[in-house]
């Protein structure tokens, strides 16, 4: 049976503000809990107008607390940013507060401008790509078993649990696939991205996939763009604000709000414009529910998977909340739990 769960990058929509998205944001994770959702993740973004939080840990203990079931995770920590012993010490204490409904995705990109990285890794001198080494350190802090030549021999997490959280690898790239695969992590592969030659991502981190305490089988989600509504012309209108949206962010102009589907539709597109989303329509699962439906299970056959996690950026928020109960409603999401 296939699981769904839930990404939101709470984008600030045209005509509200930060404040109000954040609470859209929180109202959408109980909801989603409510519709039978597995878990629920929040982003990473840093020096954006058009994005409501650049904090994951402190939006995911305020999530966790307005929910009752649904897992509350990362989408994911930009690690590069922190040192491993910090993140461990926030998701232990997230894990702490909520037992067993904790995840921790770890990315490998900047999540802002070159400025914002300059800023947040001020003083720190990093040589190369520290990713694998921090998830081993994270595997070792969170079950207490640091070796004893490694360089922080007796160290010590707090507090002391006897959960730990998930720890996923999240990408889009053959570079996060195989550090998941050698670590034996989760993998959450970013589909909706679009990467080009990312496809295999998936099958990659399968094949090389290695035992660990953390899985001993190979665990993967596929993130997907996903817009439902009653009909397939409904639909495609909905889809008109998240087309113009990432049209402008490939162009390198990424927009202060995010479109409305007015102001989508009044955008004059040129020909190039058009044939642009036209060329990206196929990665994105757009209509109504038995559609959707269908294509989304095509998808988790095709990547041999038993989870994927919707991304669902529609400007009007009753639409986007009615997209997550439609989807629910079709795989019958309560009666997994």
């Amino acid at each position: 049976m296939l699981k769904l769960s839930a990404l939101d990058h709470s984008q600030i929509c045209e005509g509200r503000t930060a404040g109000d998205t954040l609470l859209e944001t929180t109202r959408l994770a109980q909801e989603t809990d409510k519709f039978g959702y597995t878990r629920f993740w929040v982003s990473e973004h840093h020096s954006s107008t058009a994005l409501a939080h650049s904090s994951p840990e402190v939006l995911i203990a305020h999530i966790a607390a307005m929910t009752k079931r649904i897992r509350v995770g990362s989408g994911g920590i930009m690690a590069t940013h922190y040192s491993a012993y910090k993140i461990a010490e926030n998701f232990r204490l997230l894990e702490a507060l909520h037992p067993g409904r904790i995840d921790l995705g770890i990315g490998r990109a900047p999540g802002g401008t070159p400025l914002s990285s300059r800023a947040l890794q001020e003083g720190k001198y990093n040589t190369g790509d520290q990713t694998p080494q921090q998830v081993s350190d994270l595997t070792h802090y969170f079950h207490d078993n640091l070796p004893a030549d490694h360089r922080f021999a007796g160290l010590q997490v707090s507090p002391v649990i006897p959960t730990v959280p998930e720890i996923w690898m999240l990408g889009s790239s053959q570079g996060s696939d195989r550090i998941a695969a050698q670590h034996g992590t989760a993998f959450a592969y970013a589909q909706f991205f679009g990467v080009p030659q990312s496809d295999q991502s998936i099958a990659s981190y399968k094949q090389n996939f290695k035992p660990s305490i953390l899985n001993k089988k190979p665990h993967a989600l596929a993130a997907v763009l996903v817009i439902c509504a009653e009909t397939e012309e409904e639909a495609n209108r909905l889809a008109m604000s998240s087309n113009l949206f990432y049209l402008k962010l490939e162009q390198g102009r990424l927009l202060d709000t995010f479109p409305s589907v007015q102001t989508a539709e009044d955008y004059r597109y040129t020909p190039n414009d058009l044939e642009n989303i036209a060329a990206k329509s196929h990665r994105r699962v757009i209509g109504t529910p038995a559609q959707v439906k269908a294509k989304l299970l095509a998808m988790s056959e095709q990547y041999g998977i038993d989870e994927i996690m919707v991304v669902s950026p529609i400007h009007n928020f009753a639409d986007r909340v009615r997209s997550y109960r439609l989807l629910g409603e079709v795989f019958e999401l309560d009666k997994q739990h």
